[in-house]
């Protein structure tokens, strides 16, 4: 049972009063088709190597009702590859749209992880050009590539994207962010400590880095400052008014959409 915002959680929260524009569903965390009981228009369901892509009758099934879902697609893996294998984009139907990655290394094969990344942005661009673009590693080449840039939330995205606009960027700009439904501390540690852990600049800042730093909510001294700090930085974290804060803050700078990654399970997102 959910406790009441008093106590640092949610009883039920919709996604529409977080103001968050979407959500980003793994489908090995859970049942994606649940998406039917969330209040959004927009599903991105992340990429979690072959064996994990959707059928085309579940996102057929996804998709009846839903504004707009995108399925994250890396240009690097076999199934997905523009100057290769693209067999997997058959089995996507016509009713999704596409999120164009570079792909995480932990999902991709040996060989993939050594193909070229920009010739394959571009020609998966330019036989898709609604496709939205994932920045993280490659923020030069999605740029170049054009279209929606997906920017992952870090400390330094509110002034990148005012920089962006400054000089006259006048695409969309979308923001994927962790999002969890709680202030209480250990509970946000143990849902995202290990994921800002992992950012360059966390790491770097831990004491001893990452190797046998514990980072959930057991984490302390000097480690635990610098992860309950980085979770306000690569996350969105509080209750349902917080997080509308911090999403009122991203569009204030020009970010068009925030979709939220639920760090603790779809529940929390569901009335």
């Amino acid at each position: 049972m959910l406790r009441s915002e008093s106590e640092g959680e949610l009883s039920g929260a919709s996604v529409a009063e977080t103001g968050l524009d979407g959500v980003a569903l793994k489908p090995t965390e859970c049942n994606i088709t649940r998406r039917t009981d969330l209040d959004t228009g927009v599903v991105v369901i992340d990429y979690e190597g072959p064996d994990h892509v959707p059928s085309g009758g579940t996102l057929r099934a996804l998709a009846d009702g839903t504004s707009e879902v995108r399925v994250t697609t890396p240009v690097r893996a076999d199934g997905f590859d523009p100057l290769g294998d693209d067999s997997l984009l058959n089995a996507l139907p016509d009713a999704t749209k596409r999120v164009l990655v570079a792909g995480n290394p932990a999902y991709l094969a040996a060989d993939e992880r050594t193909r070229r990344i920009a010739p394959r942005l571009r020609a998966a661009r330019d036989a898709d050009p609604e496709a939205w673009v994932g920045t993280e590693g490659v923020e030069r080449l999605a740029l170049a590539a054009g279209g929606t840039q997906f920017e992952l939330l870090s400390r330094t995205t509110e002034g990148d994207v005012r920089a962006l606009r400054a000089a006259g960027f006048p695409g969309e700009i979308a923001v994927y962010a962790p999002t969890v439904l709680t202030a209480a501390e250990d509970e946000v540690l143990d849902a995202v400590g290990a994921y800002v852990s992992r950012r360059k600049p966390v790491s770097r800042a831990l004491p001893g880095g990452t190797d046998g730093t514990t980072t959930d909510g057991r984490a302390s001294g000097r480690a635990r400052e610098v992860l309950s700090a980085a979770s306000r930085d690569y996350a969105l974290c509080g209750t349902r008014q917080d997080v509308r804060e911090q999403v009122a803050a991203l569009e204030a700078v020009g970010v068009d959409l925030v979709i939220g990654y639920p760090a603790r399970g779809i529940e929390e997102f569901l009335d």
